[in-house]
């Protein structure tokens, strides 16, 4: 199910882009970028409608995917640009 990520507050958005960049434990390329400028590139991206936010029933998580990637019961996961 998305989450309309424009009704959640400001706080809980930020935990939840914070949480997904972190365990996500990407490399960047040459030059890495600071936590903050990467919870930029999500909220840009979900801004865009390039990314979503999904609840997951079954498995009671919140997570991070490219909408076009997404559909109900799709088991793929998603790598956001953090360019």
């Amino acid at each position: 199910m998305i989450i309309p990520w424009q009704e959640l507050p400001p706080e809980t958005l930020e935990s939840i882009i914070e949480s997904f960049v972190l365990r996500e434990g990407t490399d960047y390329g040459e030059q890495e970028k600071t936590l903050q400028q990467k919870v930029d590139d999500i909220k840009r991206q979900l801004k865009s409608e390039k990314l979503v936010l999904i609840w997951s029933e079954l498995h009671e998580t919140i997570n991070i995917m490219l909408k076009d990637q997404f559909s109900d019961g799709a088991e793929e996961q998603p790598y956001p640009d953090f360019n």
